[in-house]
């Protein structure tokens, strides 16, 4: 039994009647519900780290792929935001996606000041090919769940993302 589900047997068997009880039934919840996104954090990321760790590339570059297939092309700096590093940091690792092929840097349209990062047509690929495993990720994961379970754990994931 994992530490999440200790928690949450303990939480179904308390008495909920009392003000006590509810109050301790809410910490049980809380403990419950932040050790299932622990566990969850980091089978992920183990997952994560197994798929990159063969493919000659790192996990942050993946992450700014990730980032740049789906948004299109980006300022650094907002790039470097969204990721959580600083512009500097992203130079050196935008410098090595350059030589591997995989983005490229173009003046921005309208701002002479601003620098877009973009996929490459080789950046786009390996976009592609990263997204559809995590898809086929979570096909697998959400197998056993009706479609209306899907709909409210987007809905559920949707609202802790805004929290971000």
């Amino acid at each position: 039994m994992t530490v999440a589900h200790h928690h949450l047997s303990n939480l179904q068997a308390s008495d909920s009647d009392s003000t006590a009880a509810n109050s301790t039934a809410a910490h049980s919840t809380d403990h419950a519900l932040n050790h299932v996104i622990i566990e969850f954090y980091e089978k992920l990321s183990s997952w994560e780290h197994a798929i990159v760790r063969d493919k000659g590339f790192s996990l942050s570059q993946v992450h700014t792929i990730e980032l740049l297939g789906v948004h299109g092309a980006m300022r650094m700096k907002e790039l470097a935001d969204k990721i959580g590093v600083t512009t500097g940091t992203l130079t050196v690792q935008i410098d090595k996606m350059v030589e591997a092929l995989w983005v490229v840097r173009r003046p921005h349209e309208t701002d002479r000041r601003s620098i877009l990062v973009e996929l490459t047509d080789k950046g786009q690929t390996l976009f592609l090919e990263h997204d559809a495993l995590h898809l086929q990720l979570t096909t697998d994961l959400t197998a056993k769940m009706s479609c209306e379970e899907r709909v409210v754990l987007v809905n559920l994931l949707s609202r802790m993302n805004n929290e971000f």
